[in-house]
């Protein structure tokens, strides 16, 4: 029997058996190449054991090209069957929901015409104002151009103001206008002041009262007019009243005297105007009044008389 073979001790070297072929040592792992080989055809990679699989083409759905922009052409006129609004107006686009903050903010603004725009699609606030009047809808804007028309029923106001058959100077006279009459009960809204002579004021179609302011102090008057859709409404108001010019001297026919204090009173003693100067001019409605004139502790009263058209001068002599 021979000797039982012990194992090799550990890190000993294992030689082969005499005669057998030696394989070279490795010199390390081996890795595999996915790529093919020179002028195979191209295929899927496999990405594991089980068949493989060839995907087909993606199929491509094309969808008509939705325009960035969608033309509006916009205008206004006086009302169904009135001619168009061809000057002053003011149009603003609006979204149709507010913004983070809870405000709407026009979008676009133009003041021509008939403006013709260029806007996304989606939904929209058209407003349009033309001095008092206004008017707003909805447009919905899609794949075709949209053409919209405002209807204003508004007319046109223009106020000067006479006494006698004289015009009054520009810049003597003002105007308000409030809607309703002046007849009617209850508050009236303003809606137009400090109007000028010549000045023409757009308002919606309806009954105004005017209130004509001639100077500063009790020269009024009011007068009820009718405005009428794509008309301009002239308006003449006629005063009642005269310029005076009040002075205080020391001799008949002298110069004024300076830093003199003025008060205009009615008979019975409501205060119409009070001012200071040498001589000062006052527009006073017609009828009787006093003046009181003070200068340097000396206090002096005249009663005088206001005619229509007729202006004159006032004087007092301070003795």
């Amino acid at each position: 029997m021979g000797q039982p073979q012990q194992p090799p001790a550990p890190g000993a070297k294992l030689m082969p058996p005499p005669g057998a072929a030696s394989a070279p040592p490795p010199t390390g792992p081996t890795l595999q190449s996915l790529a093919p080989p020179p002028g195979a055809p191209s295929g899927p990679v496999p990405l594991g054991p089980g068949p493989q699989v060839s995907l087909p083409p993606s199929a491509t759905t094309i969808s008509p090209a939705v325009p960035k922009e969608i033309p509006l052409s916009l205008s206004a006129r006086y009302g169904r069957d009135s001619a168009p609004v061809n000057g002053g107006v003011v149009w603003r686009v609006y979204p149709v929901r507010p913004d983070i903050t809870g405000s709407f903010r026009p979008l676009r603004e133009d003041r021509t015409p008939s403006p013709s725009l260029a806007l996304p699609p989606g939904d929209y606030v058209v407003h349009v104002a033309f001095g008092l009047a206004s008017a707003a809808k909805t447009v919905s804007l899609r794949n075709e151009p949209v053409r919209e028309v405002f209807d204003l029923p508004a007319g046109g106001v223009r106020i000067e103001g006479r006494v006698g058959d004289a015009r009054i100077p520009h810049g003597q006279i003002s105007f308000d206008v409030f809607r309703g009459s002046q007849f009617e009960t209850g508050d009236k809204r303003q809606v137009a002041s400090g109007i000028t002579t010549g000045d023409v004021v757009v308002v919606p179609e309806g009954t105004y009262h005017i209130v004509s302011n001639y100077g500063d102090s009790n020269a009024v008057v009011r007068s009820d007019i009718r405005v009428q859709s794509g008309k301009l409404t002239d308006v003449t108001v006629t005063h009642r009243a005269a310029i005076i010019t009040l002075k205080l001297v020391g001799d008949r026919g002298g110069e004024a005297l300076a830093n003199t204090s003025w008060t205009v009173l009615t008979p019975g003693g409501d205060v119409v105007k009070e001012t200071v100067g040498a001589f000062p001019r006052v527009v006073l409605a017609e009828g009787d009044y006093r003046a009181i004139a003070r200068n340097e502790g000396r206090t002096v009263e005249r009663d005088f008389k206001v005619i229509t058209g007729v202006d004159g001068e006032i004087e007092l002599l301070a003795r």
